[in-house]
């Protein structure tokens, strides 16, 4: 393994808003930190990231710094930077993973309606200020039930749950993944609190490879406070399997 530097164009396809999305940008650090590893360790299992300054889409610089190499793990930083200023940094993890079951879990996967009985959310949500172009390249299928706050009337249960899968008809994967574990919208809409939700610090785990097809998504708030939120989101393949996981903490702004 070396230390490389990458140049990378940010696709304004992936924003929300005139922001890229956090999950994508994640994978771009993961992309090349999976290019600097090599052969030995193909997949990303761990990422860590610290959003600093939302980069514009465009041109940008990625640096990755090995940390440590081991048989079955490797160990990099990677940062996103523009104009000389780092916008985003990642400790990310590096493995093999496969497609075993688990040995032992207790996580079960979210019930939701077929997929055709569910809401697609659109580029241009009904009430909003801004598109989300990301919508024209994940298909997010949003269980009716959680829909609630579109129509001015939130449970405040804190949760949304829904199917996803890549537009192109590609199957997910260890970097893709890293994008359906940052769900739009943020589980603050089921709160009342609508507005623009920043992600301060993401933390994700990808266990293990997913089956074809698309995949189910459950975001959860755990606690409000002082501006702040974090949410918790869990994904299941089409067998089931917990293929990935992700905590992240993101300012919010509060209803007076």
């Amino acid at each position: 393994m070396r230390d490389g530097g990458f140049e990378a164009n940010l696709d304004a396809q992936w924003s929300v808003g005139t922001r890229l999305h956090g999950g994508y940008l994640l994978a771009v650090l993961g992309r090349a930190a999976v290019e600097t590893a090599g052969d030995g360790h193909p997949h990303v299992t761990a990422v860590s990231g610290t959003f600093i300054e939302p980069p514009a889409p465009g041109k940008a610089d990625v640096h990755v710094r090995t940390l440590r190499v081991g048989r079955t793990v490797a160990q990099v930083q990677a940062e996103l930077a523009q104009e000389g200023r780092t916008r985003l940094v990642s400790l990310i993890t590096l493995g093999v993973l496969d497609d075993a079951d688990p040995w032992w879990s207790s996580e079960e996967p979210v019930e939701l309606p077929d997929i055709d009985a569910c809401f697609l959310a659109p580029v241009d949500p009904p009430g909003a200020d801004f598109p989300v172009p990301l919508m024209d390249v994940v298909e997010e299928h949003i269980n009716p039930a959680h829909l609630a706050f579109a129509f001015g009337n939130p449970t405040r249960r804190g949760e949304i749950a829904s199917w996803q899968r890549l537009a192109d008809g590609s199957d997910w994967d260890p970097l893709s993944l890293l994008v359906a574990l940052d769900p739009v919208p943020p589980v603050s809409f089921d709160l009342g609190a609508p507005g623009w939700v920043p992600t301060i610090q993401l933390t994700a785990y990808i266990r293990r490879l997913p089956a074809s097809g698309p995949v189910r998504v459950r975001l959860r708030a755990t606690d409000v406070t002082s501006d702040r939120m974090d949410e918790t989101a869990h994904i299941w393949d089409d067998k089931g399997r917990l293929v990935a996981q992700a905590t992240q903490l993101a300012a919010i702004r509060l209803p007076s």
